[in-house]
């Protein structure tokens, strides 16, 4: 299936649908510190907790520290962004590509996607002009069941 990895997310409730969405999608979801919260946090068990069971959930320090145990093939590194150039409908997501979204108030930091991601592999998804951005849980909610569309929503019921 997919990788969602989170990058310094800051609101429990967003983390939390995340967590009940790669629970219901097969998806493995990667969080990367420093996180806004605790994964204990009340709001976080309201959204999503307790989905937790059901969901593959892992946590890393940094950046480094996420690139030095998983080393995930650039080629199917996807990050998105509002920046981004290339829209979501242009992009065949490979399975097991990693989908990573920066935190809530600003988003991916430009050095990381510079750096780390493909310039055809920095993605936005299309909305409406003269608005700023999707809520996080929706953004990721859209691009993982895109990516999961192209492969029939393999091992779906």
């Amino acid at each position: 299936m997919f990788h969602i990895v989170l990058v310094s997310p800051e609101i429990p409730p967003n983390t939390g649908n995340v967590i009940r969405l790669s629970a219901n999608t097969g998806c493995t979801l990667h969080l990367i510190k420093p996180l806004g919260f605790s994964l204990d946090d009340s709001h976080l068990r309201r959204a999503g907790l307790d989905y937790r069971e059901y969901a593959t959930l892992k946590t890393y320090e940094n950046w480094d520290d996420f690139i030095e145990k998983e080393h995930p093939d650039p080629r199917n590194l996807y990050m998105f962004s509002s920046h981004a150039t290339r829209s979501l409908p242009e992009v065949t997501f490979a399975a097991g590509s990693w989908l990573v979204f920066g935190r809530e108030s600003a988003g991916l930091p430009l050095e990381l996607q510079e750096n780390h991601c493909l310039k055809e592999n920095r993605i936005r998804i299309p909305m409406m002009p003269n608005n700023r951005s999707l809520n996080l849980s929706n953004s990721v909610a859209v691009a993982v069941f895109e990516a999961w569309r192209q492969h029939g929503y393999a091992g779906s019921v």
